[in-house]
């Protein structure tokens, strides 16, 4: 889950965390996670996953990311990239799900080839 987790700042949190203990609405000590790369500290309770809206040249970059993490070639990922672009051409998706519906649409594609 930790790999998946798309920061603020425009990283993959993977494995650069911390734990520490915030005050939600579930109680006044809360254990979470914070990013190492950054220091935000995550609120899943409250706030859950962070959003994050990129521009397109931004977007891609972070598909990049995404792509290696997942262990794609390089076929693949221009094949990934232009479900991405696609995707953010179509409306106001965060980061996140863009690259998660990108990632659906394109094993559905590799599974029919």
């Amino acid at each position: 889950m930790k790999s998946l987790i798309l920061c603020e700042c425009g990283d993959f949190v993977e494995n650069h965390t911390f734990k520490d203990y915030i005050e939600s609405s579930f109680g006044p000590s809360t254990p979470t996670i914070g990013h190492t790369e950054c220091g935000l500290i995550f609120n899943f309770i409250d706030e859950g996953l962070p959003k994050r809206f990129s521009s397109k040249k931004e977007l891609k970059t972070i598909a990049i990311k995404f792509a290696n993490i997942k262990g794609m070639n390089n076929e693949s990922q221009s094949i990934f990239l232009l479900e991405v672009d696609r995707l953010k051409s179509t409306g106001n998706l965060a980061d996140m799900d863009i690259l998660l519906r990108a990632f659906k649409s394109f094993l559905a594609r590799v599974e029919k080839e």
